[in-house]
């Protein structure tokens, strides 16, 4: 019997030393799972898959590319062997992101993102900020984790209706998801609140002259009484005015309960998101350091310290006759529609359309008359833009300017894309948007600003129309 207990209490000793050890173990892991620093080893598992995705048949092809493969409200099978790279954008070590990482496609100057939805918390982990990924998209979904917010995203399945992607699980990532050795330095690509739009979703921006209004002054990222996120509104000084948009912060943020700088301006870097109904852009913080709010606050410009260097409000125009204004230069680069004169209630405007013109592709040009830019300084530009009947993204109009324009070989100049807040597919029809004021100041010579349309006289989904109204130049002499 003594024999027996002693080997009990033995067992017992062993047992015992064995719990403490696991014990320390996971005490000593989940130390490490709050450490943000980024392990620097790959993986047998993610060095063999990237390689061997490289090494393969399968094809890469650029963000933008795999995007305009989305199906409105459908989850669409990726069935090809094709690849996408990028660059990731945002990161969940505060917890302001959940399951889910942006890619850009430049670490840079980035021109498209995508969001990729996965099984994993604690992301940043392995995907950090400015890592390169490689995603190989066979056998994943194309889709919106919202159906209907616009927010273009890969992930591993459709949900049961077919509508929407659900998340990559933690069985696929391995097979589908690498990250390289290299990560990138993230360069916030710098806009204005007014220049910010549903193409900038996912990518990294930075905003300057920004701050929280006087309002918000003792408040916290998270008001206590959300249980998920809360908006504070932002503001900046644009020209002749302040411009607002919303910074929207998780209440699960380690941040949240950080009291609001309200004293201060200077700028703000984050990611640019929908909220969760997608009814509205907004930006969304990966870290209190990319707020820098250590500068005086901004005040709008004055406008009677400038004057009007050059406008047409286009109310000169004959209903229904092709545009043919003074100075401006109505051009059809594709199919034979020219922009046209239209009268709405006694106000008049610019328009172009390739409604019923039989053409397939129809590319129209409007060019203001020429802008010296070398008789004043603080030059800024603004007009208004409205649409009705936009189906497609596809039916775009841009905005160019260019100072070697000769005034009639339209295709023969350097057109440069300037942004600007234009009319889009969620605007309510003929709702003249502001473009913002536009700082040209930098620019010398003689000016010219073009409006392009591409649209289509056969393709109901490209044939909707464009309005342009207001124009007009401002500087200080």
């Amino acid at each position: 019997m003594k024999n027996i207990i002693s080997q009990t209490m033995k067992f017992n000793r062993i047992l015992t030393l064995i719990m403490v050890t696991v014990a320390t173990s996971a005490m000593v892991s989940c130390v490490q799972d709050d450490d943000f620093t980024v392990p620097t080893s790959l993986g047998d598992e993610n060095n063999q898959g990237l390689a061997a995705l490289l090494s393969s048949s399968a094809t890469p092809m650029t963000i933008a590319e795999l995007k305009d493969q989305f199906v409105f409200r459908q989850a669409t099978e990726i069935v090809s062997d094709v690849y996408v790279k990028g660059y990731v954008s945002s990161s969940d070590a505060t917890g302001n992101f959940y399951k889910e990482f942006f890619i850009q496609d430049h670490p840079t100057n980035p021109t498209s993102a995508l969001k990729v939805v996965l099984n994993l918390t604690d992301s940043y982990n392995q995907f950090n900020f400015g890592r390169e990924v490689y995603i190989n998209l066979k056998g994943l979904y194309l889709g919106e984790t919202r159906s209907g917010d616009d927010v273009i995203g890969i992930g591993g399945k459709p949900s049961d209706d077919g509508e929407e992607i659900e998340e990559i699980t933690a069985n696929q990532i391995p097979k589908h998801v690498f990250r390289s050795e290299v990560t990138e330095t993230i360069s916030p690509k710098v806009l204005t609140f007014s220049q910010i739009n549903d193409s900038h979703v996912g990518m990294f921006v930075m905003v300057e002259n920004v701050q929280f209004p006087n309002s918000l002054e003792g408040e916290s990222y998270v008001d206590e009484s959300d249980d998920f996120d809360t908006s504070r509104m932002m503001e900046s000084c644009e020209g002749f005015s302040y411009v607002n948009f919303p910074l929207e912060t998780s209440s699960f943020a380690s941040f949240k309960n950080v009291i609001l700088t309200t004293d201060a301006g200077g700028t703000i870097a984050g990611v640019i998101s929908k909220t969760f109904n997608g009814s509205n852009i907004v930006m969304v913080l990966n870290s209190l350091d990319d707020v820098n709010l250590t500068d005086s606050k901004c005040e709008p410009l004055n406008i009677n310290d400038f004057t009007v260097i050059y406008e047409e409000d286009f109310d000169a125009a004959v209903d229904n006759t092709n545009l043919d204004l003074p100075g401006w230069t109505n051009f059809a680069e594709v199919g034979g529609e020219l922009w046209t004169e239209q009268v709405f209630s006694g106000n008049g405007y610019a328009e172009f359309s390739g409604y019923f013109t039989g053409d397939d592709v129809n590319i129209g040009w409007l060019i203001s008359p020429g802008i010296d830019m070398d008789a004043q300084s603080n030059e800024f530009l603004n007009f208004q833009t409205a649409q009705h009947h936009l189906d497609s993204p596809d039916n775009t109009l841009e905005v160019f300017v260019s100072t070697d324009f000769n005034g009639t070989d339209v295709l023969a100049a350097t057109w440069q894309p300037i942004e600007a807040n234009l009319a889009k597919q969620s605007d309510s029809w003929y709702s003249f948007q502001d473009s913002g004021l536009i700082d040209i100041s930098s620019y010398t010579g003689t000016l010219y600003v073009a409006f392009k349309v591409v649209g289509s006289g056969t393709d109901t989904q490209l044939d909707g129309a464009y309005h342009v109204e207001d124009f007009r130049v401002l500087g200080t002499n």
